[in-house]
């Protein structure tokens, strides 16, 4: 039996969490997903990884739930229930000393959802919480340096939002945070398909779309996949043959409003700083950054620099990790840019 639980770092995502503990690195990446079952939908049947396993192939008794969209708790019960599992399955329960959690938030989430984020984390077993705006931790992953009087823009592109801001001494100049993302692209899929073929493919099928074909700028050479759903004329199944330049189309609007939030922040940014991003350029980060042609379309439009982090999707999570490591000291030096 441990007595003391080590400290832990969580970026709960719309569609995927990461688990960072210290000492140990990140040792959970798993989909935000809980299965449930029963007549009141609260027999959990499988979380994470498990959960997504079974998506699109459940019966009508069980049900998939998505506890947190668009960066808020849609269903707390279910928040932390999966906290609960993931804390449980990071660092056990034989320890008498709960942990801290530190955990990422998307940037400028009101106080309400603040409130509900810290209960559930709590809830979940956690001995104290803090919250750490989500842009600020990727830019920390990212190994920008966020603490220096240098203005840093990091863009974290995830499931469910899109976090812009300016980083400069230890925290946001100006940020904005927009409820489209990944997500929102697999939405665009499923419309556009529907739309144009008068099939209907589930979620899963559209996120296999948008990794395989969709780009934010058009290809010169078309590829195409065969996707199998369900036809809106009849009770049969059918096949469609779906291009790259159909995929670009469907989620080029999601890509827009991602250039019109970057847009917004940089026009907001002090001048002095909006030099040093003109210099050292927009880092991309998030799972949705690697979309195709995504930094290109964004240099493209705004004519600034723009690089993709290293591992894009494990930076907010190294971040808090980092965070995590370092924590005594940052509390120390006044560095830390929590909210408990």
């Amino acid at each position: 039996m441990h007595f003391f639980a080590p400290d832990i770092g969580i970026d709960l995502g719309s569609s995927n969490t990461l688990v960072y503990v210290k000492r140990r690195g990140i040792v959970i990446s798993e989909p935000t997903l809980v299965v449930v079952s029963g007549t009141n939908k609260k027999q959990v049947q499988s979380v994470g990884d498990e959960a997504r396993r079974v998506l699109g192939r459940l019966n009508d008794s069980k049900t998939v739930i998505r506890p947190i969209r668009n960066g808020a708790i849609a269903d707390f019960d279910m928040t932390a229930l999966l906290l609960k599992y993931f804390m449980r399955k990071a660092i056990g329960v034989s320890n008498v000393v709960k942990p801290k959690v530190v955990i990422s938030v998307p940037a400028g989430l009101d106080d309400v959802n603040r409130k509900a984020i810290t209960e559930a984390v709590r809830l979940a077993g956690a001995k104290k919480v803090y919250l750490i705006e989500k842009p600020f931790a990727a830019a920390l992953g990212s190994s920008l340096p966020v603490y220096d009087p240098i203005g840093s823009m990091v863009v974290d592109i995830g499931g469910g939002t899109t976090d812009a801001a300016v980083v400069s001494l230890g925290g946001l100049v100006v940020s904005q945070s927009i409820p489209v993302g990944g997500a929102k692209m697999d939405e665009a899929i499923i419309n556009h398909i529907k739309r144009e073929f008068n099939m209907l493919i589930g979620d899963r099928t559209a996120e296999d779309v948008k990794i395989d074909l969709a780009s934010a700028m058009p290809v010169s050479e078309d590829r195409s996949v065969r996707i199998r759903g369900r036809d809106l004329l009849s009770p049969q199944a059918m096949d469609i043959e779906y291009t790259s330049r159909q995929a670009y189309m469907a989620v080029h609007e999601p890509c827009r409003a991602i250039v019109a939030a970057i847009r917004w922040v940089l026009e907001r940014t002090p001048p002095e700083l909006a030099k040093d991003i003109m210099r050292t350029g927009i880092h991309l980060t998030g799972r949705v950054a690697q979309l195709y042609a995504m930094d290109q379309y964004i240099a493209t439009e705004l004519g600034i620099p723009v690089l993709i982090a290293k591992e894009p999707g494990d930076c907010t999570a190294l971040g808090l990790g980092y965070i995590v490591e370092n924590m005594a000291m940052l509390q120390e030096q006044g560095h830390m840019p929590i909210a408990q």
